[in-house]
């Protein structure tokens, strides 16, 4: 009988859109709000380009005038300015051996996909990290950050106190606030001292846990020092990451690789990805001397010098919070 293949179960056509959609549903980022997907970003990440430019009109600014029955107005004008967004490009590949265990499924492109959906969504809230670590590197972004973690005692810990304390980074719109990354011990650290809530969302029903009135998306990712109990979080509102999913024509997303010389044969099951996951408000600045490649590393990614805030602070709906736990 013959050997069912990778080449034999994997439709290109089928499998790019299933693993995409699989892809935003598992994700967090998504499902908390705080990743805005829309045609618009698809449109966008797979346009033209490396640089996506958003240009955006600035507030109004000024004091008004006495009105008097003499004289004129002095008109004033209105600015604008542009968000970049960088497009990033990934790729990742696995051989038939490591699929040989799914093969045996009911839907064995399902279960393939759905693994390579799971793996995507994992290393996007990774590639959003490491942004968000080069972000807050940068000086425009200073104001943004909340560390308590050089005060003595109780004042350097997490808490209801502290946590208020670091959403007043974001003033009269501190509301817009609606989730919070942690590492699993810092959700391990409040749920102990009954700091955490379970709610059930009231559209998918789920229950999903809340801290101060906010989602708690866990990720081990997140920074953490279990010597010094020194953490990282990040206070996030809702649409303050733009995510969009491209296409190019000459790019193939998905395609399996028959390796005919390899004497048992051999399928490569191939993904490649285009895509923005851009923090508003925040544009990217190109390196002087450019990149050593299409697109960016983790480690460009990183580089606070790639950073500028374009946005007035409080429009930017993401705040670093830094503190202890005990």
């Amino acid at each position: 009988m013959p050997v069912t293949r990778v080449t034999d179960i994997i439709q290109p056509e089928v499998f790019t859109p299933y693993a995409v959609q699989r892809t935003m549903e598992l994700s967090e980022l998504i499902q908390s709000g705080v990743a805005e997907h829309n045609s618009e970003f698809d449109s966008l990440a797979s346009g033209a380009n490396t640089l996506i430019n958003m240009p955006f009109w600035e507030d109004l600014t000024g004091d008004p005038e006495v009105m008097d029955d003499d004289g004129e107005t002095a008109p004033g004008n209105i600015g604008s300015s542009a968000d970049v967004a960088r497009k990033l490009g990934f790729v990742k590949s696995y051989g038939a051996n490591a699929l040989s265990a799914v093969l045996s499924g009911d839907d064995p492109m399902k279960a393939i996909a759905d693994l390579f959906a799971k793996y995507w969504e994992r290393q996007y809230q990774q590639i959003l990290l490491s942004t968000l670590d080069g972000v807050f590197a940068s000086a425009t972004m200073a104001e943004k950050i909340h560390d308590i973690t050089a005060l003595v005692g109780n004042l350097a810990l997490i808490g209801g106190s502290t946590f208020i304390d670091a959403t007043q980074k974001m003033g009269d719109a501190k509301d817009l606030l609606t989730a919070v990354s942690m590492h699993s011990a810092v959700e391990a650290y409040l749920a102990k001292n009954d700091m955490i809530q379970t709610v059930e969302d009231s559209k998918s029903k789920i229950r999903i846990k809340t801290f101060m009135g906010k989602r708690v998306i866990v990720d081990d990712s997140m920074a953490f020092d279990s010597a010094t109990g020194a953490a990282e979080s990040y206070l996030f509102g809702a649409g303050a990451v733009a995510w969009g999913n491209g296409s190019h024509k000459d790019i193939q997303q998905t395609e399996v690789v028959r390796k005919g010389l390899s004497l048992a044969g051999e399928d490569i099951l191939v993904n490649r990805k285009i895509s923005i996951l851009h923090p508003r408000g925040v544009k990217w600045v190109e390196p002087a001397a450019g990149t050593a490649k299409v697109f960016p590393s983790l480690t460009e990614l990183e580089t606070g010098t790639n950073w500028t805030r374009v946005y007035d602070p409080k429009a930017v709906r993401i705040v670093k919070f830094m503190f202890k736990i005990a």
